[in-house]
């Protein structure tokens, strides 16, 4: 679930042993969340159609071929969605009347080629609904102008890790300085504040590789996202991964935030994907 209070948004799990609890309250928004029993802060739920509040968010494959560590993607092998189905999701969140843009990502099903193709074939379909677009997904070289003359508004291509003995352990099958050299394209195509990276935090970096990563990556005019790991059953053992503290996630996102003000990039101006919902990760300059 979604709890929002003012402009700040934070995705919720169920969990009976958590001491944070949710009940209905008399006044605006109309919940308040609750620590041992004591009001904390109060807000709405928001509804989440398609992933998260006001977009179609969708994975159009949910399989992958490569074999990341950290990942459970590539052993559960899950659905792979049709065109068909794609639309039928964003047409559910027009009539809920919470489209305000489309986020596309993807796994990949069997090549990086076709996974870029397949999405160069849905976005001219995405065109009616005249709301942003996002894409995320691995990259090939070119795709970046293609994607933007498909109608993509923003991308955002991962690179998981920015230490580089770190990414040769748990991305082996990826190349980090090609992921870079792609992020560089689409900043050429794109513009600043229009491209994105997801940077994994708890896979044993240390926060200076954070902090020169931060810096190699805005330096090229990209935001980075900064994704606590979030470790799965399914990859126990494989790799290491420790969910860092809030402590520690504070710590690291206020020194984004300098880095990013820098260089002169803004989280806020994000139309599409992660860092318009903010819900998951903390967000400088929005979630403090």
């Amino acid at each position: 679930m979604f709890f929002r209070s003012g402009k700040k948004r934070v995705r919720l799990s169920i969990n009976k042993a958590s001491p944070l609890s949710i009940l209905k309250v008399e006044g605006e928004g109309g919940v308040g969340v609750f620590y041992q029993g004591k009001e904390i802060v109060r807000g709405k739920l928001e509804p989440a159609p398609a992933h998260c509040p006001d977009q179609a968010f969708i994975t159009l494959c949910e399989r992958c071929v490569f074999d990341c560590k950290y990942c459970p993607v590539p052993k559960l092998q899950g659905h792979v969605k049709s065109d068909e189905e794609v639309l039928n999701i964003i047409d559910e969140v027009l009539r809920a009347g919470n489209l305000k843009a489309i986020s596309l990502t993807s796994g990949v099903e069997t090549s990086v080629e076709g996974e870029v193709e397949r999405v160069i074939k849905l976005l001219p379909a995405l065109k009616k609904y005249n709301v942003p677009i996002g894409v995320s997904v691995y990259p090939t070289e070119g795709c970046s102008r293609k994607f933007y003359e498909a109608g993509a508004s923003e991308v955002k291509y991962n690179v998981e890790t920015m230490d580089r003995e770190i990414f040769k352990k748990v991305c082996g099958d990826l190349s980090f300085d090609y992921i870079l050299d792609r992020l560089r394209e689409a900043v050429d195509v794109f513009g600043k504040n229009r491209v994105f990276s997801n940077f994994i935090i708890g896979l044993g970096e240390s926060d200076d590789s954070v902090r020169d990563g931060i810096e190699t990556l805005a330096q090229i005019g990209v935001i980075p996202v900064l994704r606590p790991v979030n470790p799965h059953p399914l990859r126990a053992g494989d790799c290491f991964t420790e969910r860092p503290s809030p402590e520690r996630l504070l710590k690291l996102a206020k020194l984004e935030a300098e880095i990013l003000k820098k260089y002169g990039l803004d989280p806020r101006l994000a139309k599409t994907m992660c860092l318009k919902c903010t819900g998951c990760d903390l967000v400088p300059f929005i979630d403090f």
